[in-house]
């Protein structure tokens, strides 16, 4: 496959030519991939004029992480067939020479709609500050060239920040006073947290000296995602509104921990913090988006269907020189949409409709009564890449086992040990990439619990027997460990 910049030098970083290798086992087809090199956080993502926008770091000459990242640019009409463009963003000025980092668009209201890119310049001090970027033609519905803003930086680190801790602009709204407002992560110390600016024009950005929010014994706040969510309806909403009809979400990427972690709190706007319902504790009881290979995540409102649309990196778990003999590394989950549970104490999510345009061939098995120790194949797959529903009855719940919330940690029912271990109900669920004796395989497995005044379905996966079905699947050597996307909907 050959990407050209249109007009671009020969010897222009645009200028890319992309040679796929003609076998490639390893790639997956449900999910997001640039065609070669190093891809990780999402960038940007969002909906203009009719056309789905989807940045990323990449490092466009390995499949490693680089020291000139760039902000890579792919356009599609229904967020699952794209096109590859140029790059959107790359390093060529004092303020960004050494990087250009994650960041966020905006998309600016008028009598024609603008979208603004934020994002994390590496400057010539090695230093973390934030650039502007807008598109140079708006009337280009794919906003295939992008125009930095001369007065860029538009943010350096303030005061109590570290000046290499300072990153990740998330997707700005706008108050009731009609001020911009933006968060960034941060770090002094242990101490992660964000720090709010507001603008009256989008250019002129002023600091808050306390934090929008912080943790101790922490490490950086990376990549924050701050939105509203509809307290009576799924749809999603735009980053500006504020309502008594809405409550927030902070979401935060842990460095340290290597997780994206969430609040659902109150937004105080006279205040100037986001104060969340329940502080971060470190513990199974933190929210989580994810408990699989899933970072740096990013949402937008997808407007055209009125829905929040999140996207997350999925950065697997084979090694540096797996990444080199394949020549990529890293894809993005399928996008989900989110919504806030009827409970009001955590999101929901689930893969968009538009996935299922994806779907070929369809294998059923419809009636089958599971006893204890019994496995039933489901012949007739033979692609290597499946999209699974599946529904277990279960024709009485009075006996299930009892758990103390506040005493489990669901991290350990959900680990190796317990994977195999019978319980009243469960496990059950799913063997794939299974082997004739079942000695290989990953089990995707469900148990049911009962607290105090409801039923408990954890949905859990064991990688821990796939290796080397794996590695004879695809005759090679190495290890290497095929990303697999669960998403579970316990009714």
């Amino acid at each position: 496959m050959e990407i050209n910049g249109e007009g671009a030098s020969p010897h222009s970083i645009n200028s890319i030519k992309f040679k796929v290798p003609e076998k490639q086992p390893y790639r997956t087809w449900y999910h997001f991939q640039p065609p070669q090199n190093w891809m990780n956080d999402p960038n940007a993502p969002m909906y203009y004029k009719g056309v789905y926008h989807f940045f990323y770091q990449h490092n466009p000459y390995a499949p490693t992480f680089g020291e000139k990242m760039v902000w890579a640019h792919s356009v599609s009409y229904d967020l699952i067939n794209w096109i590859h463009l140029n790059h959107a963003i790359e390093p060529s000025d004092s303020y960004d020479i050494n990087s250009c980092w994650s960041g966020s668009a905006t998309i600016l209201p008028g009598e024609e709609e603008q979208p603004v890119i934020l994002y994390t310049g590496i400057d010539n001090n090695k230093y973390q500050v934030q650039n502007m970027a807008m598109p140079k033609d708006l009337s280009d519905p794919f906003l295939r060239e992008w125009v930095k803003h001369p007065q860029n930086p538009a943010m350096t680190p303030p005061s109590g920040v570290e000046v290499n801790n300072f990153r990740d602009p998330s997707t700005a709204w706008q108050g009731k006073d009609g001020k911009w407002r933006v968060v960034i992560g941060a770090q002094n110390g242990d101490e992660g947290k964000t720090i709010l600016y507001q603008s009256e024009d989008f250019v002129n950005w002023r600091v808050e000296l306390n934090p929008f929010f912080a943790t101790d014994n922490t490490g950086v706040c990376e990549c924050p995602d701050f939105f509203p969510v509809s307290i009576n309806s799924t749809n999603g909403v735009d980053a500006s509104v504020q309502s008594q009809s809405v409550r927030h979400v902070l979401k935060i990427s842990y460095l340290r921990r290597h997780q994206d972690y969430y609040f659902l709190g109150k937004y105080v706007y006279d205040e100037g913090n986001f104060v969340p319902d329940v502080k971060f504790t470190g513990t199974s009881s933190d929210l989580r988006l994810d408990y699989g290979k899933f970072y740096a995540s990013k949402s937008f409102f997808d407007h055209a269907k009125n829905r929040r649309i999140l996207w997350g990196w999925v950065n697997e778990c084979d090694t540096r020189q797996n990444d080199i003999e394949k020549g990529w590394a890293g894809l993005q989950c399928i996008p989900r949409q989110v919504w806030l549970d009827e409970s009001g104490k955590q999101l929901m999510q689930w893969p968009i409709e538009e996935i299922e345009k994806l779907r070929d061939k369809q294998i059923s098995i419809l009636g089958e009564k599971l006893v204890g120790g019994s496995i039933i194949e489901v012949s007739g797959i033979t692609a290597s890449q499946a999209d699974v529903e599946v529904l277990f009855e279960l024709p009485e719940l009075e006996n299930v086992e009892w758990l103390d919330e506040s005493e489990v940690d669901p991290h350990l029912l959900c680990s190796e040990e317990y994977a195999t271990r019978s319980g009243t109900i469960g496990p059950f669920g799913l063997l794939a990439l299974a082997s004739e004796d079942q000695t290989e395989h990953t089990a995707v497995f469900f148990r049911i619990y009962r607290a105090s005044n409801r039923y408990i379905c954890f949905m859990c996966s064991d990688q821990s027997r796939l290796t080397a079905q794996l590695l004879r699947v695809l005759g090679r050597k190495g290890e290497f460990v095929l990303p697999v996307e669960f998403i579970p909907r316990c009714l």
